[in-house]
C-alpha cells in the first residue's frame, strides 16, 4: 500500500480513549469504573446470597473483618474504612452488638467517641464468614497468579489514591 493511502487509514483508538468518557472513541465495555462496578456488583449479589444461612450481609462482614484486623475502632473509622455511610453503619454496629459479636464502650481519651470492640463471639463470626469469603475469592481469581493479584491490587489502589486526592 502506498505511503499516502496507509497514512490517511484510520488508526483504532487506544484503550487510555476509549476508556475516555470524554473521548469520541470511548466504549462503555472498555470504562475502566464500568468493569469495576460490574465486577462489584457481581460480588455482592453472590456473596449476600452466600452470607445469608449464616444470618450476615456484606456490610456486616466487612465490619468484622475491619475490626478482625483492628479492635477497637470508631464507627467512623469502621464505615470510612468499609466505604459505607455513618448512618448505615451505625445500623450495622448496632445489629452487631445485638447479636454479641460486638460490645460499645466510650473511649478512655474522649467520651465523644464510642468504641467498637470484637468479642469473642464476633471472633467465631469472623472464622465461620472467611471460609465463605475463602470460596468467593478462589471463585473469582481463579486462573489468576499471585503477581496478577499484586498488580490489580496495586493499580486499584493507585485508582484510589488519585480520586482521594481531590474531591
Amino acid at each position: 500500500m502506498p505511503a499516502t493511502v496507509r497514512s490517511r487509514v484510520a488508526k483504532p483508538p487506544t484503550a487510555h480513549l476509549r476508556s475516555d468518557p470524554a473521548s469520541p472513541g470511548f466504549r462503555i465495555a472498555d470504562y475502566p469504573f464500568y468493569l469495576v462496578n460490574r465486577a462489584a456488583g457481581r460480588y455482592a449479589i453472590d456473596m449476600e446470597k452466600a452470607l445469608k444461612p449464616l444470618g450476615m450481609d456484606l456490610p456486616t462482614w466487612r465490619a468484622l473483618m475491619i475490626l478482625h484486623e483492628r479492635s477497637p475502632r470508631s464507627v467512623t473509622e469502621i464505615a470510612d474504612q468499609a466505604v459505607i455511610r455513618l448512618s448505615t453503619m451505625t445500623r450495622v454496629v448496632q445489629r452487631l452488638e445485638r447479636n454479641g459479636l460486638v460490645r460499645l464502650a466510650t473511649r478512655r481519651s474522649d467520651a465523644r467517641v464510642t468504641d467498637v470492640v470484637i468479642t469473642p463471639r464476633g471472633l467465631e463470626g469472623v472464622r465461620r464468614v472467611r471460609e465463605v469469603a475463602g470460596r468467593m475469592f478462589q471463585r473469582a481469581f481463579d486462573g489468576f497468579s499471585a503477581q496478577d493479584l499484586e498488580t490489580l491490587n496495586l493499580l486499584l489502589g493507585r485508582v484510589l489514591h488519585n480520586l482521594s486526592l481531590r474531591p
